[in-house]
């Protein structure tokens, strides 16, 4: 049935139930001129055309602008309480703030709203999902909202939560390796800017000269980026753990239902432009071999596994990037501990690290107006 939090009259009240059958639901996606946002478009292009009208709407400033979307070049409107006349699911990829603002008007309007910001993730009244996970999560939506994880989380939580449906995860600790396309375009820029400095010279070799070298161009990073690896994601938190770390830490507990789940996260920023990459240690309730794990994850849905170290068959970011599934390699019991496992997993950043999963929620909101 159509969700019964729209706060409007469904379409089974409007056209009959026949139509309502045959009707598409409308859908808006706000932020479709930012990088998860096109990223997005191409992915509803990709995939089944199970929606009616696809409504592009962005800040004023892009207002006017045309995106190709399924084929059709579509005209951006501005973001406005009007904007979301007639929508029936609205996918945002904007800032917190912004999120925090519009989300609220975009329910009142009708819409059940797909969030990729943080604001709502932690809300109890929010489901955070992740289809291959918990997809039966989505239906039970008391604010009309349902949350996207932040994109380190999605990296890795789809491999985990098929390891802990069959074994019961028990602690988690992981040091996380996450592309400069986490921070947008600014960080991207920040990157390139400071190889085409470093290339071709002989910096590396003595301390500072990196810094030096790249002067003002540190953009969204506390360090030189290239030729560098900076121990920092996100901002200053309590104790001195940032907010990407508890981000980890709050969203893994809150998708696998375990909300006492120990969780240590180490967030560094690397010099790759696209896909996050962690290593895990995972320990669970029931003891573990690598030949199990194999298992779960070759058949896993959303998991490839590539695990063959003696053939150089892992996974990487350059050979991830641009891809769809979690990519797990490296698996290894630990040495001192029967119940724990070791692993390397790649996931991009944009596409299930954000727009995919967001998709994938909208296709779980949409299948409700045929049911």
């Amino acid at each position: 049935m159509i969700p019964a939090e729209a706060g409007r009259p469904s379409l089974a009240d409007t056209l009959g139930t026949d139509a309502r059958t045959a009707a598409k639901p409308q859908l808006a996606v706000v932020g479709a001129t930012g990088a998860v946002g096109s990223v997005l478009l191409g992915i509803l292009s990709e995939r089944a055309d199970i929606w009616g009208e696809i409504r592009l709407i962005a800040s004023p400033r892009s207002a006017g602008r045309k995106l190709t979307v399924r084929g059709a070049e579509v005209e951006v409107i501005a973001l406005s309480e009007e904007a979301f006349d007639g929508i029936d699911v609205a996918m945002f990829d904007v800032p917190d703030e912004v999120s925090a603002q519009w989300v609220p008007v975009a329910v009142a309007k009708g819409a059940v709203v797909i969030d990729n910001a943080g604001t709502f993730r932690l809300d109890p009244d929010v489901p955070l999902v992740v289809p291959e996970v918990n997809a039966h999560a989505a239906r039970v939506r008391p604010r009309g909202i349902i949350a996207n994880p932040n994109c380190t989380t999605l990296s890795m939580i789809v491999a985990l939560g098929a390891l802990h449906a069959e074994y019961g995860l028990s602690e988690l600790i992981v040091s996380s390796y996450q592309a400069v396309s986490g921070v947008g375009k600014a960080g991207v820029d920040t990157l390139r800017a400071q190889l085409s400095a470093v290339s071709g010279t002989e910096l590396g070799n003595t301390p500072g000269d990196v810094r030096r070298s790249v002067g003002d161009t540190l953009g969204p990073f506390p360090a030189p980026i290239a030729l560098n690896v900076v121990p920092w994601a996100g901002s200053l938190r309590e104790d001195g753990w940032s907010s990407e770390e508890l981000k980890i830490r709050d969203e893994s507990r809150k998708i696998l239902g375990l909300p006492e789940l120990p969780v240590t996260a180490t967030c560094v920023r690397v010099p790759v432009i696209t896909t996050h990459s962690l290593t895990v240690h995972a320990r669970f309730e029931n003891e573990v071999t690598v030949a199990g794990a194999h298992e779960i994850l070759a058949a896993a849905p959303g998991v490839v596994l590539s695990d063959d170290p003696a053939q150089d068959e892992y996974p990487t970011p350059a050979d991830v990037v641009g891809t769809d599934p979690t990519w797990v390699g490296r698996v290894r019991r630990s040495l001192d501990d029967p119940r724990a496992l070791e692993l390397f997993v790649c996931g991009d950043n944009l596409r299930k690290g954000a727009a995919l999963n967001t998709a994938q929620i909208g296709e779980l909101v949409a299948a409700e107006f045929q049911g």
